[in-house]
């Protein structure tokens, strides 16, 4: 699932100063006298020095999970299991998503980004987990406005009961407005992704309902995933699996389960 929830990029910016020297003007002079030199008019400053204007780097809190957050450093430690109030309590057991279903401890390592926390959840960068979890690679026009940024993202790990990944993640928004506005504009990107096949993502939609939607996700390089997306009150859940025939009654089943604990205090 765009490794699930992966990539980013930085952006800088420059500035120069120019300093403009004025030359006066010549007059015309007898010819028995010099010609006046011409004079290099700098302009006045303390101390004698050009002032150079200060330059403040832009501080400013990122507003829009469309746009791709700056690279984060590099991870010094673990990520805690537990995003804010948003904890492991907010996820389903895994035998309720499914037979056989089981958490999984995902390790991370120096090519996942990431440094393993030894559970199954692990804190994420709101801005980083919401836009890495809209459709990239895709056939159709992308729509262009702007969706708000979560409070607190949780990343959870799962093997299904044939033994293949699934992704959930948690993202609390600061209230109910801001959920409405992300899932309204996750659900028209993945209607507009397409479902070209020879794209590097095609979405196949299964169903929709109110604040509730389950898509296939085709990968040219991996899945399919069969994927559910629930919006209660502040929080959006995203739940993915890896299946080789993905289904929208196992999408159906798993959207209550989801509903009754992911926007619990």
């Amino acid at each position: 699932m765009r490794s699930q929830y992966a990539s980013t990029t930085r952006s800088a910016a420059a500035a120069a100063v120019l300093v403009t020297a004025l030359l006066a003007g010549c007059t015309s002079a007898p010819a028995a006298e010099p010609s006046p030199t011409p004079t290099l008019n700098i302009p006045s400053t303390v101390g004698g020095t050009v002032p150079i204007p200060t330059i403040t780097p832009d501080t400013a809190k990122p507003t829009d999970a469309a746009k791709p957050p700056a690279t984060p450093d590099q991870a010094t430690a673990p990520p805690p299991a537990a995003a804010g109030p948003v904890s492991s309590q907010n996820l389903p057991p895994a035998d309720k998503l499914g037979s056989g279903w089981k958490t999984y401890v995902d390790k991370g390592g120096a090519e996942a980004g990431w440094l393993g926390n030894d559970t199954w959840t692990r804190e994420r960068s709101g801005h980083q987990a919401a836009y890495e979890a809209l459709p990239v690679g895709c056939s159709g026009r992308m729509p262009t406005g702007s969706l708000p940024i979560p409070l607190h993202a949780l990343q959870a790990t799962y093997r299904t009961g044939s033994d293949q990944p699934a992704t959930a993640l948690l993202l609390r928004f600061a209230d109910q407005e801001q959920a409405e506005q992300y899932y309204t504009g996750y659900e028209a990107r993945m209607t507009a992704c397409g479902t070209t096949t020879d794209a590097q993502l095609a979405v196949e939609p299964l169903w929709s309902e109110q604040d509730a939607a389950a898509q296939v996700r085709r990968y040219a390089n991996a899945g399919p995933y069969a994927e559910a997306v629930v919006r209660q009150g502040s929080t959006v859940a995203l739940l993915a699996a890896q299946d080789v025939e993905p289904t929208a009654e196992w999408a159906h089943s798993v959207v209550p389960v989801l509903r009754s604990v992911i926007d619990s205090a």
